[in-house]
C-alpha cells in the first residue's frame, strides 16, 4: 500500500510538472501579441497572463477534463504505467519543440501520449474513437475558426475606424488589447489546465477500487490551475518571438483582433468539452490578421513549419509514450 501511495504521489507530481511545462510552453499563446505590439513589456505580460490563467476555473465547467480523462482511452485500462507513458511522451515532445522554438501543441502531445500508452497496453480497442474524432477535427477547425474570426474582426474594425487617423486607432487599441489579452488568457487557462486535471483524475479513478464514476476533485482543479499559472510566469521567450514577430508584424488593432478571435474559439471549444490546441488557435488568428493586410504580409514558410509540427505532434508523442510504457513493463 505504501508503494502504491508513493507511486501515485510521484505520478501526480509528474502530471503537475507537465502542467507547469504546458504553461511555460504555451505562455506565448497568451502574451505573444501583447508583447509584440509593445503594449506590455514581457515581464509584466507574463504576470497578467498567469493571473487570468489561474482564475479560469471560476468561469468554465470541467467538460474538457472529462473528455481527456474518459473520452480518449477507456478509463478501465488506465493504470500507473499508462499514465507515466502518456506524460513522458508529452513532456519529451514538449521539451524538444520548446528547445527549437516550435509552437507545437501541448494538448495534442498529451492526447497522443494517452493514445500511444493506452494502445501499447490494450491495443486500438482501448481508444474511445468518438472522443478522438472530436479532438482530431478540432486540429483543423480551431485554427480555421481563429483565422476567419480574426480576419472578420480586422475588416469590421477597419470599416468602423476608417475616418480616424492611424495614430488615434493605435492609441485606442493599445488599451483594448488589455481586454483581449485577458480574455485569451482565460480561454487558455480554461482549456489547457483541464487536460492535466483529466489525467490526474483518471489516475485517481484507477486507484479508487469500486469507484462508481469518473469525477474531478476540487484540489486537482486548484493544483492544475496553480501549476499552469506558475509555468506562464516563467514564460517561453523563444516561442514568443516566433508567434509575435516571425509569422507577421502586428499593430495593437491587429493584436486585439487576433486575441479576440482566438478567445471566442477557445470559449466555444471549452463549453463543448473539446480539448483544442491554444497554439493552433492563436496561430490561425495571427495568420488571419496578417492575411487581411495582404497575403504577402504573412511569412508562409514559418507558418508551414508550424503546420508540419502540428501534423507530427500526436504520432510522435504517441510513439515516445509507447516506448516509455514498454520500458516500465521491461523494468517492472
Amino acid at each position: 500500500m505504501h508503494d502504491v501511495s508513493f507511486v501515485l504521489v510521484g505520478l501526480v507530481a509528474v502530471a503537475l510538472a507537465f502542467d507547469f511545462l504546458n504553461g511555460l510552453h504555451d505562455a506565448a499563446n497568451s502574451i505573444a501579441t501583447i508583447v509584440s505590439t509593445r503594449v506590455l513589456r514581457p515581464q509584466y505580460a507574463v504576470f497578467w497572463a498567469a493571473f487570468f490563467n489561474f482564475i479560469a476555473f471560476m468561469f468554465f465547467g470541467l467538460h474538457v477534463a472529462t473528455t481527456v480523462g474518459s473520452g480518449i482511452v477507456s478509463p478501465e485500462i488506465v493504470d500507473d504505467q499508462v499514465v507515466f507513458g502518456a506524460l513522458m511522451g508529452a513532456i519529451t515532445w514538449n521539451l524538444l519543440t520548446w528547445l527549437v522554438g516550435i509552437p507545437s501543441s501541448s494538448s495534442h502531445a498529451l492526447i497522443g501520449g494517452l493514445i500511444g500508452a493506452g494502445a501499447a497496453k490494450a491495443g486500438t480497442g482501448a481508444i474511445v474513437w468518438s472522443g478522438l474524432t472530436k479532438t482530431g477535427a478540432a486540429i483543423v477547425l480551431s485554427p480555421a475558426l481563429g483565422f476567419f474570426l480574426a480576419l472578420a474582426l480586422v475588416l469590421a474594425v477597419s470599416w468602423l475606424f476608417v475616418s480616424q487617423t492611424p495614430l488615434k486607432v493605435d492609441a485606442s487599441f493599445r488599451w483594448l488589447q488589455f481586454l483581449s489579452a485577458s480574455l485569451y488568457s482565460l480561454g487558455h487557462g480554461g482549456n489547457d489546465a483541464q487536460k492535466t486535471m483529466g489525467i490526474i483524475s483518471v489516475l485517481l479513478y484507477s486507484h479508487a477500487e469500486g469507484a462508481a464514476e469518473f469525477g474531478v476533485p476540487l484540489w486537482v482543479v486548484l493544483a492544475c490551475q496553480s501549476a499552469m499559472g506558475l509555468g506562464t510566469l516563467f514564460g517561453g521567450w523563444r516561442i514568443v518571438h516566433t508567434m509575435g514577430s516571425k509569422i507577421t508584424r502586428l499593430t495593437p488593432m491587429q493584436g486585439f483582433c487576433a486575441e479576440t478571435g482566438g478567445a471566442i474559439t477557445l470559449f466555444t471549444a471549452t463549453a463543448l468539452g473539446v480539448p483544442v490546441s491554444t497554439t493552433h488557435t492563436i496561430t490561425g488568428a495571427i495568420v488571419g490578421v496578417g492575411a487581411a493586410r495582404r497575403v504577402s504580409a504573412v511569412r508562409w514558410n514559418v507558418a508551414r513549419d508550424i503546420v508540419i509540427a502540428w501534423v507530427v505532434t500526436m504520432p510522435m508523442a504517441a510513439l515516445i509514450a509507447a516506448l516509455f510504457f514498454a520500458l516500465t513493463r521491461w523494468f517492472g
